[in-house]
């Protein structure tokens, strides 16, 4: 059997867990995010509503250059990292707004599986896919 290769891993970025994920955690940051002080809106707020955003785009545009590995790989990595900025943001809110995110920890969890699930899926293209 042949390994496996770009072209016969997924019929859509939809199928992907990592999208389904990124994309349930930004419907569930999203609002949390507003309920920030209104100073906060368009400073800490907007940074964590984009970099959550972008973990999902990036995921997305990756996907779309599949077919030159190192593409999709560099996007997958630009995901990962707006993972750790998503995660770094959350943090600030937790120490800045207990009041806001005392309901809302999980996000910090379900933040760090994601970015675990992220790496494993950049170290399965990197090492089973053929470009």
């Amino acid at each position: 059997m042949s390994s496996p290769n770009i072209e016969n891993m997924a019929n859509s970025y939809k199928q992907l867990e990592i999208y389904t994920l990124s994309l349930e955690l930004f419907y569930k940051l999203h609002p949390v995010s507003l309920k920030l002080p209104k100073y906060e809106l368009y400073e800490l707020g907007s940074q964590i509503r984009r970099s959550a955003d972008s973990v999902n785009s990036n995921i997305v545009e990756g996907y779309g250059r599949r077919r030159y590995k190192a593409d999709f790989l560099k996007f997958l990595v630009f995901a990962h990292s707006s993972n750790d900025e998503t995660l770094n943001h959350i943090e600030k809110l937790i120490f800045l707004y207990p009041e806001v995110m005392k309901d809302h920890l999980y996000l910090r969890e379900q933040y760090n599986i994601l970015g675990g699930k992220i790496n494993l899926f950049i170290k399965y293209v990197e090492t089973s896919w053929k470009s």
